[in-house]
């Protein structure tokens, strides 16, 4: 896990954006949506037209009786940035003896850095597995566990978790990058495309989406 590249690493935000312009699609009717995260617009349930088009794709590449469950897409800015400023009070409160510096790379590990952000591009969706029903399957720890929380189980490649959670994380995992998404290895449940994450896990010169308002 020490080989991660984290998405505040001069690898990622060195990456330039040549922005496509695609739309902001919306997920619900077309892909089932978990709505614990909704926001009064709706926001969360929106995504690029392409990362929904793949989300699509990777659904139908899942096993029968296996669905993709959206917990959350586009974020806006203010609540990025937000919730990147809470997480790192926490990790300060925690470890009093982290330099700003620090803090801000321990913080990305599980909250993206406002200025690299994909959910403010809805490049990124954070999502997981369920059954035919629409009840989600274990996946070792609940969506947005944060790393101390779980003891790490939410790094991608966790081995602290059951061969059941690890299997499906298997099947989840397989269809996403099939589908052409890459997964940010702190988190299970995240992935993108179009991104600078996506960019450099790829090779691809330039990240297609930038950051955006949803109207």
């Amino acid at each position: 896990m020490h080989d991660i590249v984290l998405i505040s690493d001069p690898r990622v935000t060195s990456i330039p954006v040549e922005e496509s312009g695609e739309a902001l699609a919306d997920v619900r009717g077309v892909l089932a949506v978990d709505g614990r995260l909704a926001d009064p617009d709706g926001a969360y349930a929106h995504l690029r037209e392409g990362l929904l088009a793949r989300l699509k794709d990777a659904e139908r590449r899942l096993p029968q009786g296996y669905r993709i469950l959206v917990v959350e897409g586009y974020r806006p800015p203010a609540l990025q940035r937000k919730y990147f400023e809470e997480y790192k009070d926490e990790l300060r409160a925690t470890f009093p003896e982290m330099s700003p510096e620090e803090l801000h790379t321990a913080a990305s590990r599980y909250v993206s850095p406002i200025e690299v952000a994909p959910h403010t591009a809805g490049a990124a969706v954070d999502l997981t597995l369920a059954g035919e029903d629409g009840v989600e399957l274990d996946m070792g720890t609940a969506v947005n566990a944060n790393p101390e929380e779980s003891d790490g189980a939410c790094y991608t490649a966790a081995l602290n978790i059951t061969a059941g959670a690890r299997e499906h994380r298997k099947i989840l995992g397989g269809a996403l990058e099939a589908a052409g998404l890459v997964n940010y290895p702190t988190e299970w449940w995240h992935w993108s495309y179009g991104d600078r994450y996506w960019a450099m896990t790829t090779g691809a010169e330039a990240a297609i989406y930038g950051p955006r308002s949803l109207t």
